[in-house]
């Protein structure tokens, strides 16, 4: 409250001139409703939102003086702020004045009545730590008890006295003794001087260490923090976790008596250039007229196929290329025109693609001059760098993005505009890179592109594309641009930029030039008719046979296309060309395409005629294209049913122009599948599966029958598994150690068909849990899987080897 008492004490003494700067430069805080008395005023001033909005306008040297007056925890004297900057006398102090006068202008630092600099609340809080420099001694000390003041000063060697104010009023007298606290420091242990050293920012900086919520003592553990602790050269925070604090009075000391904060008053220098207006309007003059006919080209592009959306939001790589491609114009054109554009209301989303808009026609119908300003007013506001192409990751960026607004690219700009405006008079910079320093000095709150090899350099060529910056100088549309002077804008854009030009050279070569921006109507009618091959100061378009039909499919006859030409050309139209109009004319529509979904044709011509004339046909979309020929719009069946139901007889052709025999065939399996046989049935002995790997062809099985009942009677021999003989083959060995659900002569069985690549029969039980017989072939083993060709599903498939319940002979047909 006494800082917006102070505050209105000193507006309300300004003279009426000075307080007119001031409600100038703060137009934010004295918008409507307009402030009633002084002390409203300096209200305003004082909100942190207005404040907020104050301070991105502030050059290097005023942020550096206020930071340093936040530090000496204002209100604090000339004298010590000019010390603390080292700026007490000579061209330093003068320039230390000139930055004060400023801040006073923005009413974020004041005199008072006592001769002190006070500053606004909220810009105090701007920074938590100014300079690196806690809070003093004293306030940090607030809540010690009497006896850690008196173990503190008995640690320094001082004897304390009897009360808790004066231990107190002792030791904030030793810490402010620079030379004391230089001394005690000397004296210290290695790591606790390190330590000290590194906290004071006069040693080399430590790592950042992360400190967990609720841990016990931030510094106790690191090695000779105990020991500064006990002196007061750090203070632990009773009320918070983090870091010991280090009193001002000690960083300060440790410092050493030649420290000052930064304090950088003069921008930093550049290499200049003579360059005259002249040369200036003429760079102007010539960006600004190839960015405003690429602009064109672009959104001529748009309007003829509206570029689609990425899912993820904005125009793709792919898309701008083809863009780029179309309107002959390099990417940081097509971004910065789209962008440009969708700002200035030109382009709209619509639904998965970017349209231009009802503005956008009447922005067409505009001549150059017009069409520039308000693309260049758009960029002017535009808060996102348009030309970047590249994220921090060097991926590339969408234009119209949709990215959250970025107020540092906006400072960006006006920096380049106040630097640019600060040079000599007659000069430009000789590199234009050498501007970012300088932008950086006035804005330093500027954002510049990360993609940038030095600092703003994409924003600076944007600049130059736009003719804001010509020959390392700010041109006229710049000074205009800055001072916001919409008016003046224009009357230069119309200097600087020519009318549209509505006549074209159109040469023996089949080629038409136009100098300059071409008129719309120029433009939509060379793009018709024509090829652009290239844009910028002029334009060139190629006729060719293709271009030509292009404009007579789109409906145009040859004798306009001929009229129209010869309107817009500068003389007579060159002979090869009306050879080539007439010549393209001439074999154009000679052979035509219809649509049709099927044809009907015959020898009656009266009877397609009835056809065709019948009403309750009309849905199939039938038409005449010779007495005995028909085309219909629908599909054969549905015109041969259609008919049929009308009561005609017409027969279906093939292909091949065959008629199309109807006839049903009964639908049959292609083989028979064996049923899956019972487990007892699959158990028979070695000799029956020997007999079943042996040719069908070859078994008899009447002599088969004789040969078993002659056998003698024999007991199985048991299964490897079983502690019987080993496994015949790995094959049997591997499957086995598989198919877990198998007895040993399906086993055997199914390793046999594996390695002799025959075919087998399995009963199969799917992971749903539905049983199926499958004849497999091409079996290839891969456990705990077998690959095979599924003659069920006539496809390769994958059988699990454990989901095999059953295995017999294949029934291939």
């Amino acid at each position: 409250m006494k800082s917006r008492s102070t505050l209105a004490t000193w507006l309300g003494g300004l003279d009426g001139s000075r307080l007119a700067r001031v409600l100038e430069i703060r137009r934010d805080a004295t918008a409507a409703p307009e402030p009633r008395s002084v002390g409203e005023l300096a209200d305003r001033l004082q909100r942190p939102g207005s404040v907020a909005l104050a301070l991105p306008r502030l050059a290097l040297p005023h942020l550096q003086a206020a930071e340093a007056l936040a530090a000496l925890r204002a209100p604090a004297s000339r004298d010590a702020l000019a010390e603390l900057l080292g700026a007490a006398d000579g061209e330093a102090a003068r320039e230390l004045e000139a930055v004060l006068e400023a801040l006073a202008d923005h009413a974020l630092v004041w005199p008072d009545g006592a001769g002190k600099l006070r500053m606004t609340g909220p810009l105090r809080q701007a920074w938590d730590v100014p300079l690196g420099l806690d809070a003093p001694l004293e306030e940090l000390l607030t809540g010690t008890t009497s006896d850690e003041l008196r173990g503190m000063l008995v640690a320094l060697g001082v004897k304390p006295p009897g009360r808790k104010e004066q231990r107190l009023a002792a030791l904030v007298e030793h810490h402010s003794d620079p030379e004391r606290i230089a001394s005690v420091v000397a004296k210290a242990p290695a790591a606790a001087r390190k330590l000290l050293e590194s906290r004071a920012g006069a040693g080399p900086a430590r790592p950042a260490r992360l400190v967990m919520l609720g841990s016990p003592g931030p510094e106790h553990d690191e090695p000779g923090a105990r020991w500064a602790l006990d002196r007061g050269l750090l203070i632990q925070d009773r009320h918070r976790y983090g870091p010991a604090r280090m009193p001002a009075e000690v960083a300060l000391a440790l410092r050493g008596p030649g420290w000052h904060a930064p304090f950088q008053p003069v921008s930093p220098s550049v290499e200049w250039a003579p360059v005259t207006p002249t040369e200036v309007d003429r760079e102007a003059s010539a960006t600004a007229g190839a960015f405003t006919a690429g602009a064109t080209s672009v959104l001529s592009a748009c309007s003829a196929t509206a570029p689609s959306r990425l899912k993820s939001g904005g125009i793709g790589a792919r898309e701008l290329a083809r863009i780029g491609k179309a309107a002959q114009a390099d990417d940081a054109v097509v971004r910065l025109t789209l962008e440009t554009a969708y700002a200035a209301g030109l382009l709209a989303r619509d639904g998965d693609r970017v349209a231009p808009t009802e503005a956008y026609d009447a922005w067409a119908e505009q001549e150059p001059p017009e069409q520039f300003a308000v693309l260049l007013q758009a960029w002017w506001n535009l808060a996102l760098t348009p030309t970047q192409a590249r994220d921090e990751d060097d991926k590339a960026l969408p234009s119209l993005g949709g990215a959250p607004p970025c107020n540092g690219c906006v400072q960006a700009r006006h920096g380049l505009l106040t630097a640019a405006t600060r040079l000599p008079a007659g000069h430009g910079v000789r590199v234009t890179a050498d501007l970012g320093p300088l932008i950086a000095w006035h804005r330093p709150f500027a954002h510049s592109s990360l993609q940038d090899g030095t600092p703003f350099a994409t924003m600076i060529r944007e600049a130059e594309l736009l003719g804001v910056l010509a020959r390392g100088a700010l041109s006229a549309l710049g000074i205009h641009l800055r001072t916001g002077d919409a008016e003046g804008l224009g009357v230069e854009c119309r200097r600087l930029l020519p009318s549209a030009t509505a006549r074209a050279r159109i040469g023996a070569d089949l080629t038409a030039v136009v100098t300059g921006t071409p008129s719309a109507r120029l433009a939509a009618l060379l793009d018709s008719v024509a090829d652009r091959e290239t844009s910028g100061t002029a334009s060139v378009w190629r006729f060719s046979g293709d271009s030509v039909r292009r404009a007579l499919d789109a409906g145009r006859s040859p004798e306009d296309i001929t009229a129209d030409l010869a309107a817009a050309a500068a003389g007579p139209l060159p002979q090869p060309l009306s050879y080539l109009i007439t010549d393209t004319a001439r074999g154009h529509g000679r052979v035509r395409i219809a649509p049709a979904a099927c044809v009907l044709h015959g020898d009656e011509p009266a009877l397609l005629a009835e056809i065709a004339a019948h009403r309750r046909l009309a849905k199939l979309g039938l038409r005449h294209l010779a007495p005995t020929v028909l085309i219909s719009r629908s599909p054969l069946d549905t015109t041969l049913a259609t008919l049929r139901a009308e009561g005609y007889a017409p027969v279906a052709e093939t292909a091949e122009g065959t008629v199309r025999i109807e006839k049903s065939r009964a639908r049959r399996a292609a083989a028979a599948v064996p049923a899956p046989r019972s487990s007892g049935a699959r158990s028979g002995g070695r000799a029956a599966a020997a007999s079943k790997a042996k040719p069908s062809a070859a078994l008899d099985p009447s002599a088969l029958a004789i040969q078993l009942l002659a056998a003698p009677t024999t007991t199985p021999e048991p299964a490897p598994f079983d502690g019987g003989a080993p496994f015949a083959t790995d094959t049997e060995e591997i499957v086995a150690g598989w198919a877990k659900r198998l007895p040993y002569s399906d086993i055997r069985q199914l390793a046999h068909a594996i390695d002799t690549g025959q075919a087998i029969t399995v009963e199969y039980v799917a992971t749903s849990g539905n049983r199926t017989v499958r004849t497999l072939s091409r079996l290839e083993l891969d456990p705990p899987y077998l690959e095979a060709w599924c003659h069920l599903r006539d496809a390769e498939r994958v059988f699990t080897l454990s989901r095999i319940h059953g295995v017999m002979s294949a029934a291939l047909g």
